[in-house]
């Protein structure tokens, strides 16, 4: 099978490696679509994902789906030719943790995508039965891969706690800020302000269902957020860019008694933080690792609502040109909203 590593920042190669039949309970799967995630861009571009530094070579690659090839001894259930999106992530599920039920922060953890974790930037790999969740027959196998993605956004709804007819901020119309606004509809939000400094995401996210879309370069965001709410400011704030002011103005822009979501994930593990508005507001602040268990209702969303989701899909490259995938990716190029990858393709 073929193989993308990241030998430095920037640099793949692809090269031929073996790979074993699957274990007993494993599933072998042919990797068909993988979208591009702004942590493989941290990885890409920056050597690091917040503290985390990347350890070359290395795989990347965490929002697949795929194909059954071949299934291991004790498995059920499955056949070759059976389509599934893929879970990234490989829990102990015997730590304090999993037995309290917050998996994502499992402290035995492996995510595969992750430092000496290979990812699913490859033709071929082999999983744990659990790790498969069975795609319905009119969703494709690129929206498939929209499933990790929509699960994170999921998760950050658990601390939202939207209710219906309250207003949102969101900062960063990328991928996850785009499947936010989704999972706002689908709660009911109110309005929906949407800070994005890309004039073709803003008019994806105008399509998602924003309400509004504001450019932070001409003008301060919040100031209009605030003029637009008579100073009040909104019920919940969520920051999907962690880029440059975007959490303070995130701050900023919550009503007293408000919320603040950290979906993103800044490129500098320290950050300068205002804490007085924070504090005089009495916020509650919440940051998001990934999902817990969101995936299923990931794919019910997805299932639901394709033409929702399908306009993301914007652009489509081979594994043999996965540089320039990244590249386009990583400049925001050519109208790009989801890049996807297609190992096999």
């Amino acid at each position: 099978m073929l193989v993308a590593e990241l030998t430095a920042p920037r640099e793949f190669r692809v090269e031929s490696r073996e790979i074993a039949d699957p274990a007993p309970g494993e599933i072998q799967l042919r990797v068909e679509a993988v979208g591009i995630c702004g942590s493989d861009l941290h990885a890409y571009g920056e050597g690091a994902i917040g503290d985390t530094p990347c350890r070359y070579p290395m795989v990347l690659g965490h929002e697949p789906a795929g194909t059954v090839v071949k299934t291991g001894a004790g498995v059920t259930g499955w056949s070759p030719g059976d389509r599934a999106a893929l879970e990234p992530a490989l829990y102990c599920y015997h730590c304090e943790y999993c037995l309290a039920g917050r998996h994502n922060i499992c402290a035995n953890l492996r995510f595969l995508s992750n430092p000496g974790e290979p990812g699913f930037f490859r033709e071929r790999i082999n999983l744990p039965a659990v790790n498969l969740l069975a795609l319905p027959a009119h969703v494709s196998l690129e929206v498939g891969s929209l499933v990790e993605p929509l699960a994170v956004a999921l998760h950050s709804m658990q601390f939202a706690a939207i209710g219906r007819g309250e207003t949102v901020a969101v900062f960063g119309a990328g991928p996850i800020g785009l499947l936010t606004i989704a999972c706002l509809r689908a709660a009911g939000s109110g309005r929906i302000w949407v800070v994005e400094p890309i004039a073709h995401r803003r008019e994806m996210a105008r399509q998602m269902g924003a309400g509004a879309t504001l450019d932070p370069g001409p003008a301060d965001p919040v100031r209009q957020i605030l003029a637009d709410t008579a100073g009040r400011g909104v019920d919940c704030a969520i920051d999907c860019a962690a880029r440059g002011e975007t959490t303070n103005q995130a701050i900023r822009a919550a009503r007293n008694g408000g919320r603040v979501v950290l979906t993103g994930i800044h490129s500098h593990p320290v950050i300068p933080f205002e804490t007085s508005p924070m504090r005089r507001k009495e916020l509650a602040l919440f940051n998001v690792r990934r999902s817990n268990r969101e995936s299923g209702s990931a794919l019910e969303l997805l299932a639901q609502h394709p033409d929702w989701f399908s306009p993301l899909l914007t652009h489509r490259r081979p594994l043999d040109r996965i540089g320039e995938a990244f590249s386009i990716a990583e400049a925001y190029a050519d109208g790009v909203g989801k890049m996807i990858v297609a190992p096999s393709a």
